[in-house]
C-alpha cells in the first residue's frame, strides 16, 4: 500500500472524480468508514459527539454522524463554523432531528464541556489533512476544551482503586477523521492544539505523517478505509518522483510472500540455518535468535556457539542442533572459523551476531568470517585454518548481520566494498550511526531516506529498526512497517527478530522479502502480546510463542 503525501492525495481524489468516482461519493465512502470504525467498540445508546469543521473533513464527520445516529447512538453535533446551505448531509442530519450546537452560540464553551464530560466518544472531524497554519482562536479553544476534559476524566479513572466500582461512563474514546487536527500530513509535525486520537480512519491511502513522529504519537490506531480509489492511482501519481515513496506492509502483502507449507514437506523442504551467535556474557541472546527461527518455520536450526555455554542452552532450547567452537573465556575466537569451514557449504542460510561480544578476538572472528581485512591491515582477507592464514576466502550462504556484527562491520573502512552484496543488516540507531556515521538525531529525523540511500550505497538489504521498522532494498525500494510498540523497547527482542528474518530466509525467500516477512511477524507477534499482557513487563521471550499466532493470523 502506497503511503502518500498531501499534495499526492488532492492529485489522487481529482483523478478519482474525473473517472467516474464523484467527491459525494467519496465522501460518503468515507463517513461510512468512520461510523464502522466506531461500531466495532459499539454505539448503541453512546453518547457521541461530533466536532465540525468547514470543508470535507467536515462532511465526513456528518456521514459518520448519520450513520451512527442510525445504528442507535446518541449523537450531537457540535459546529465550529461551516455554511450549511446546499449542505446535503447537513440536510440529512437535520431530518433525523440530531442536535446541533453552534460554537458561535456557546459563550465560554460551556455547553461543549458539559456534553463532551458525558461523551462516550469524540469524533474529531475539524480540520482535514491540509493545515497550512498555527491553530488559533476558537478552533484553539474548543480543541483546548476537549484536551481538558479527555485528560481529567482518564485522570480520575486511573486514580480510582480497584475496589471502587466503575465510573458512570468510561473515557471518552477519541477517533480522528483521516487525521487529528493539527497534524501535518507531510513532516508528522503537531500544532500545540492537536487533540491525541485512540483511533485515526485515515482514506485512501495512508499519509508520510502519519507514520513520522511526533506525528504517530497522536494518530492512536491507523485504520486505512477503503473509499473506492482505485489504487493504481497512486502508481500513476508518484511515478517519476524523485523523493522515497515507500509501502506500507499490509497482510495481502506479507500473505503473498509467506513461504507454502506443503503436506507432503519434510525438515529440508524448510531449509537449514546456522546461527552463530551466544558468548558468556550474552547467553540468551543466542536463544533468542535460535528459537526465533525455529518459531517461524524454518525446518532446522544449528547454533554455533562457544563450547562452555553449550550445557546452559542444551537445556532450555531443545529444538535445535550444536555446533560447538573453539573459544577463550566464553567468547568467540578465530580458530573457530576452521570448524565453521568445514560445516558451514551443508546450510542455506546464516546469522550472525546476536550476543557474540565486542572482545578483539571475537571481532576479529567476525572480519575474516565475512572476509573483511581489518582497519589495521595486517590480516589477509580470508580465513584462519588452525592458526595459520590462507588466501581462501570462506563461501557462505545468504547471511543477516545482527548486533555485535554490524559492531565489527563499523570498525572497517569501507566495509561494503568486500561485503558480498545482496544480503541483510539489521541495525537499530545505534549501530547505523555506527556504521554511517551519522548521530542517532539525523538518522531518526530521516529514517526512510536514510535507509534507502544506505541500501543502495552497500548493496545490502537494510532492516532499520524501531517504531515503524523501515526496510530498504538496494534497488531503492523501501517498505514501512505498520506496528510502533513499546512493549518491544527491552532487550533481546532484536534478537528474535533476526532470528525470525534468517528463519525466512532459508525457507527460500529472497532476501528483501524474507526481512519484510521477518518483521511484520515479529511485530505482530507484539500486537497479539501486548493485547494479552500489555506493554509493561512484556520480555522478548513473550514473542515466540506469538510468532505462529502471528503467521496464521496472516495467512488466513
Amino acid at each position: 500500500m502506497k503511503v502518500v503525501t498531501t499534495e499526492e492525495m488532492g492529485r489522487i481524489e481529482r483523478e478519482a472524480d474525473a473517472r467516474g468516482l464523484s467527491y459525494a461519493t467519496m465522501m460518503e465512502n468515507a463517513g461510512r468508514a468512520v461510523a464502522e470504525a466506531c461500531q466495532r467498540i459499539g454505539v448503541k445508546d453512546k453518547r457521541i459527539v461530533v466536532l465540525i469543521g468547514p470543508g470535507n473533513n467536515g462532511g465526513d464527520g456528518l456521514v459518520a454522524a448519520r450513520h451512527l445516529h442510525d445504528s442507535g447512538a446518541k449523537v450531537t453535533l457540535y459546529i465550529w463554523k461551516r455554511k450549511v446551505k446546499g449542505d446535503e448531509n447537513f440536510r440529512l442530519a437535520e431530518e433525523r432531528r440530531i442536535p446541533v450546537i453552534w460554537a458561535g452560540d456557546d459563550p465560554g464553551l460551556s455547553r461543549l464541556k458539559a456534553l463532551l464530560e458525558e461523551s462516550d466518544m469524540i469524533i474529531d472531524a475539524l480540520l482535514g489533512t491540509g493545515i497550512s497554519r498555527p491553530i488559533g482562536g476558537l478552533l484553539k479553544e474548543i480543541l483546548g476544551v476537549a484536551k481538558e476534559v479527555v485528560k481529567a476524566k482518564r485522570r480520575t479513572k486511573a486514580l480510582l482503586p480497584v475496589s471502587s466500582p466503575p465510573p458512570t461512563s468510561s473515557s471518552p474514546f477519541v477517533i480522528a477523521v483521516d487525521v487529528p487536527s493539527g497534524l501535518n500530513c507531510d513532516t508528522g509535525a503537531v500544532d500545540p492544539a492537536t487533540l491525541q486520537a485512540d483511533v485515526t480512519v485515515t482514506f485512501g491511502f495512508p499519509k508520510r505523517g502519519q507514520l513520522l513522529f511526533p506525528g504517530a504519537e497522536y494518530v492512536g490506531k491507523l485504520i486505512v478505509a477503503d473509499i473506492g480509489i482505485p489504487p493504481e492511482l497512486a502508481e500513476e501519481i508518484q511515478a517519476g518522483a524523485q523523493r522515497v515513496s515507500p509501502l506500507l506492509a499490509t497482510p495481502e502483502m506479507v500473505r503473498e510472500l509467506l513461504p507454502e507449507r506443503p503436506i507432503g514437506a519434510h525438515k529440508g523442504t524448510f531449509g537449514k540455518a546456522l546461527v552463530i551467535a551466544g558468548s558468556v556474557n550474552y547467553v540468551g541472546a543466542a536463544y533468542l535468535a535460535s528459537a526465533g527461527a525455529t518459531r517461524v518455520g524454518a525446518g532446522l536450526v544449528t547454533l554455533a556457539l562457544a563450547e562452555n555455554i553449550h550445557p546452559i542452552l542444551a537445556s532450555k532450547l531443545t529444538e535445535v542442533t550444536y555446533l560447538l567452537l573453539p573459544h577463550e573465556m566464553g567468547v568467540l575466537v578465530p580458530d573457530a572459523l576452521k570448524i565453521l569451514g568445514e560445516r558451514i557449504a551443508s546450510y542455506d542460510a546464516l546469522l550472525i551476531g546476536p550476543g557474540l561480544g565486542r572482545e578483539k578476538k571475537t571481532v576479529e572472528f567476525i572480519h575474516r568470517l565475512l572476509g573483511l581485512k581489518p582497519a589495521s591491515g595486517k590480516a589477509r582477507i580470508g580465513f584462519l585454518a588452525g592458526s595459520e592464514e590462507t588466501s581462501e576466502r570462506l563461501s557462505l550462504p545468504p547471511f543477516v548481520v545482527d548486533a555485535d556484527g554490524l559492531n565489527a562491520l563499523s570498525e572497517v573502512p569501507e566495509w561494503w566494498e568486500s561485503l558480498p552484496r545482496g544480503n541483510i543488516l539489521t541495525p537499530h540507531p545505534g549501530e547505523m550511526s555506527r556504521l554511517t556515521g551519522l548521530s542517532v538525531e539525523e538518522i531518526e529525523a530521516d529514517r526512510w531516506r536514510i535507509a534507502k540511500e544506505m541500501a543502495e550505497r552497500w548493496g545490502q538489504v537494510v532492516v532499520l529498526k524501531g517504531a515503524f521498522t523501515v526496510i530498504a532494498s538496494p534497488e531503492g525500494q523501501v517498505v514501512i512497517e505498520p506496528f510502533a510498540n513499546p512493549g518491544l523497547a527491552t532487550a533481546g527482542t532484536g534478537d528474535v527478530l533476526a532470528g525470525a528474518i534468517v528463519g525466512f530466509l532459508v525457507q527460500g525467500l529472497e532476501p528483501f522479502a524474507a526481512a519484510i516477512c521477518g518483521a511484520y511477524i515479529h511485530g505482530l507477534a507484539g500486537e497479539l502480546a501486548r493485547e494479552e499482557i500489555g506493554e509493561a513487563g512484556m520480555v522478548a521471550g513473550d514473542l515466540l510463542p506469538r510468532l505462529p499466532k502471528a503467521i496464521a493470523l496472516t495467512a488466513a
